[in-house]
């Protein structure tokens, strides 16, 4: 009888150390404002905020993803829009050159202006970021992933940029324009001077298009960030709903669990105060 008793007792403590440490979950659902914490609670939520959380995870790396992309194409977006300016500037030379009263000493500060901004143009198109990324990638655009299945080419290639230019026909790489025209302006013939400006122009005419491909890429990019943000915010509010706490639903449980906590204290405290024969009489 002693050791039933001894049994009954120690049961009733555990059952009051459970119902203690759901009154301090409750509590702290009501302070946090979240009440799935652990599987035991809702099984089936827990699995579904699980796939929640893989999902944001997954969306948090196709989000730096873009921030990365979108990084590099701004960088060769601002390249692209210098590369014209400098060959905006390179027609005005090449022009000026054709008014026939060129000496020397000039013609030589023309070449050396030409030959300026050819440097200039290239340290543009092999420039590369602090982490040293080129600014335009090499041979083969660089696909980024940025969502499932969707791998997205965020700047154009140097030889894209800068090379297959048709100028009469003829194509050629903007270096290969500069050196015709530092040539025609040292040789000062005219006929040399006007084939060398519509090389130029050609160049020129080649990036402006290539600024409106990367402002595409640029588009896509901002596209693709909004979605994914969407769908973060979506998940967010899944999340919200799979483990937000209702308050008046647990602080009415927390209620009715500390009257039965109480009640079974009161009636344990009782029990205690038995003396041995009581509990075997």
């Amino acid at each position: 009888m002693v050791g039933i008793t001894s049994k009954i007792m120690i049961a009733e403590m555990r059952r009051q150390q459970k119902l203690s440490q759901s009154i301090v979950d409750g509590q702290t659902a009501i302070s946090s404002g979240v009440t799935l914490t652990k599987p035991s609670q809702d099984v089936l939520s827990w699995v579904q905020l699980s796939e929640v959380g893989r999902s944001q995870a997954q969306q948090a790396a196709w989000q730096d993803n873009v921030k990365y992309g979108t990084t590099r194409a701004s960088n060769a977006e601002s390249n692209l829009s210098e590369i014209n300016n400098l060959l905006v500037q390179a027609q005005e030379l090449v022009t000026s050159t054709r008014n026939g009263s060129l000496n020397d000493t000039s013609r030589a500060a023309f070449v050396e202006k030409m030959s300026t901004l050819r440097t200039a143009v290239n340290e543009l198109l092999n420039q590369k970021d602090y982490q040293g990324t080129p600014v335009f990638d090499d041979g083969q655009s660089v696909l980024v992933p940025v969502s499932r299945g969707l791998n997205l080419a965020v700047t154009g290639t140097k030889q894209e940029v800068s090379e297959g230019i048709d100028v009469d026909g003829t194509p050629m790489s903007i270096d290969a324009i500069f050196q015709q025209s530092i040539a025609a302006i040292q040789s000062g013939t005219d006929a040399d001077v006007a084939a060398s400006l519509k090389g130029v122009q050609a160049a020129q005419s080649h990036i402006t298009v290539e600024q409106a491909k990367q402002g595409v890429r640029a588009d896509r990019l901002e596209t693709v960030g909004n979605r994914l943000t969407d769908v973060d915010i979506n998940l967010k509010e899944r999340q919200g709903d799979l483990e937000s706490t209702d308050l008046q639903e647990v602080i009415s449980r927390v209620q009715s669990q500390l009257l039965q906590l109480e009640a079974a204290q009161s009636a344990f405290a009782r029990i205690n105060k038995q003396t041995l024969f009581d509990l075997i009489s």
